[in-house]
């Protein structure tokens, strides 16, 4: 069976962007995958009031205005329930996760969904997946203690159960671009790919 990729791209340029390229370098490493793509550059609505009661109200009480309200947060929750392996293209943006992706974030991270809470903390719904993030970044080490972006990434990632995650890193380009992403290559190419 073929493994089934959800790429997310984070960048907000479509053309000329270093973690749309490694995202493709890496599904390319996935022979006969079945991708499917959501392009954060299309904005998502960010949560509000009315949504957030929604959420909060029981399944089988919801109005169907509150079940439209929740309706692309079930369809974005159900491509990552169908995928095996998440890519996400990240740029970091002012030592963070771009507003389009925390917009993202927001909409799948739901209790009693993604996540549960338990007598012994809350627990991830979604195991058994991988992650790769292609993260890009002009002067920010991925790493560092002014990276705000891929540690919360990588814990948002455990907290809804996905905790095979692996970082490909193409940071601080603006220091030095050419030995940069002859790393990051390095390091697609060196990824492990199931068959």
């Amino acid at each position: 069976m073929a493994n089934r990729i959800l790429r997310i791209d984070a960048s907000a340029r479509r053309t000329g962007s270093v973690s749309r390229d490694l995202a493709d370098r890496i599904i390319a490493r996935f022979e006969g995958a079945q991708v499917t793509t959501r392009d954060l550059a299309t904005p998502l609505p960010l949560i509000d009031e009315a949504w957030v009661g929604a959420n909060f109200t029981p399944a089988d009480d919801r109005t169907d205005d509150q079940r439209a309200r929740l309706a692309l947060s079930d369809e974005l929750i159900a491509e990552l329930i169908a995928a095996d392996t998440i890519v996400i293209g990240l740029p970091i943006y002012n030592f963070g996760v771009p507003a389009g992706l925390k917009a993202w974030i927001d909409l799948v991270a739901r209790a009693g969904v993604t996540f549960r809470y338990s007598e012994t903390g809350p627990k991830g719904l979604l195991e058994g997946k991988r992650a790769i993030i292609a993260v890009a970044s002009g002067g920010t080490q991925t790493g560092s203690d002014f990276d705000f972006a891929t540690g919360y990434l990588r814990h948002v990632l455990g907290f809804i159960g996905i905790t095979d995650v692996t970082l490909v890193n193409a940071d601080r380009m603006m220091i030095d671009a050419e030995s940069t992403l002859k790393s990051a290559h390095a390091q697609i190419d060196a990824l492990a790919i199931a068959a």
